[in-house]
Parts: C-alpha cells; structure tokens; sequence
C-alpha cells in the first residue's frame, strides 16, 4: 500500500485504542505513505505521532475531527495539515473542548441517574489522557458489565433517542471550517453521506460550507456504498470540491474498520493528498 494513504484515523488521544505512536508503527506494518491523525476535538496526540514517524517512510499529517451542529443533526469536519503552533487555532479548539466538557458533566449525571456507579474522577482513571466521547462512556459501561456490548450502551443510554443523550452545544460547521483554514489547514466534509439529511438539505449544506471555505469532502470512506460514492463524487464536482477519504479508523473501538483498507476494499491513493495540497 506503499501508494496509498488514509485521512482520518483516531488515536488514545480521542477514541481510538492504539497510542500515537503504536499507529505510526501500524501505518509502517500496512505499507502506507502517509496517514492524518484526526482525533476529536484535539491535537494532543499528534507531536507523539511526529516523533514516532522521525526516520521513517511513513508522513504524519497534523490533523483534527471537530464535532458541529448543523440544524440539530451532527456535522463533523475534518482539518488537514494543522498549524500546531497557532496560537489562535489552539485557544479557539480549547472553547469547543470546553462544550464538550461540559456534556461529559450532563452525561455522567444522567447516568447516575439510571443507578450506574461513575464519576469524573472514574471516567479519568479508565481514559487519563483522552478527550472522552459517547464512544469512552459506551466503552466504560461494557467495562463494568453495565451492557453486553457497546451497541447496547448507545441503544439503552447514549444514542441521539436514549434517555442519557445530551446534544452538544452548539459549534457549527462554519466555525469549524473557518478555524481550520485560518490555521492554514484543508477543511474536509467528513462522511457527509452519514449525515441522515435529505438530498436538497445536504446540498444546500455543501453550498453554505463551500462559501464558508470548505476545500473537499470524503467521498471514500469505509462504509460507503459504490452508489453513495459516486453520489458523493458528484456532489463535491457539482460545487468544485476536492475529494478526500479516509477509513475513520479507530482501533477494536471499530473493529470491523482496519487502518487503510476500511472494511476490505478501501484504497485511498496519494494523489488525493497531493491534489488536497494544491492551492
């Protein structure tokens, strides 16, 4: 896969299962040229995972997922080749961490509510250095044999109809977008075909986006359909976006998407980077 790439893969930093660094010495064992470390909401993971690929053939790209809300549903969007070091970039990404943080707080209330045994200081001590997500508390119910799987947690607590959901607080893609490229970074539709939205309402949120400075959608992407890719496909020509893709790999968090291949047949060759990095 020496010719090959992925664009959105997550770490321990957010919630994925292996460490920045293990990811590096996965992406060497898979053969890719390059993958983006796009963990939710943070960049934390990411000078780990530049240090691990020093000396090697494999290119971290510096990289971020941003949760949004567009019109009550969620809108993720991805950044590519993030400035780290602005400073702009960082205190603006600390007041999204800060909606985030406080779900989390709501979440766990709900949850003791429903007689379940966790605290703040019990979700740290199982995830110290994350930025928790519904993924983390799912992850501490299997744990403590609150449900049988982490489906059932979303099921019975934590999906978007179940009694301990919170929604976020509302950050939206255009901030999002608006972020990422004042930081000088490639703003990308993560799996907009995931987005539960009616045709006319997903173009007219590429339209915005694309006025906003969105560069490219994922129009591959793991659990896409050939029929939802060449949908996807379209739709980015239709409003002179560029492509993406990425396998939204997150470890046995995901265990049918691997790093790379998704589930089997994902190729994401590295002429889509270097198109991403024409201005």
């Amino acid at each position: 896969m020496k010719n090959y790439v992925d664009l959105h893969v997550h770490s321990t930093a957010s919630d994925g299962t292996l460490t920045p660094s293990q990811l590096v010495q996965y992406a060497l064992q898979k053969g890719l040229a390059a993958f983006a470390l796009t963990d939710h909401d943070t960049t934390a993971g990411i000078p780990e995972a530049l240090q691990a690929a020093e000396g090697t053939s494999v290119e971290v790209i510096p990289g971020i997922e941003l949760s949004t809300t567009w019109q009550g549903g969620d809108v993720h969007i991805v950044g590519l080749d993030i400035d780290l070091e602005n400073i702009w970039f960082q205190e603006t990404l600390l007041r999204f961490q800060s909606s985030r943080d406080s779900r989390n707080d709501k979440i766990i209330a709900l949850l003791q509510k429903e007689g379940i045994d966790i605290t703040s200081s019990s979700m740290l001590e199982a995830f110290p250095h994350s930025v928790w997500t519904r993924a983390h508390f799912a992850r501490y119910l299997l744990d403590r044999h609150y449900v049988g799987s982490v489906n059932e947690a979303f099921d019975r607590y934590l999906g978007d109809h179940s009694k301990c959901y919170v929604p976020r607080e509302k950050v939206t893609p255009f901030q999002a977008v608006r972020l990422i490229k004042e930081s000088g970074g490639i703003a990308v539709f993560a799996h907009p075909a995931l987005c539960r939205i009616s045709t006319d309402r997903l173009e007219s949120l590429v339209a915005e986006l694309k006025r906003a400075g969105l560069d490219a959608m994922e129009t591959i992407y793991s659990t896409y359909r050939p029929a939802e890719e060449a949908a996807m496909t379209r739709l980015a020509r239709r409003h002179s976006l560029k492509s993406s893709g990425g396998s939204d790999f997150h470890g046995s968090n995901k265990p049918r998407i691997d790093l790379g291949s998704g589930m089997g047949n994902l190729r994401i060759p590295y002429e889509i980077l270097v198109n991403l990095r024409e201005r």
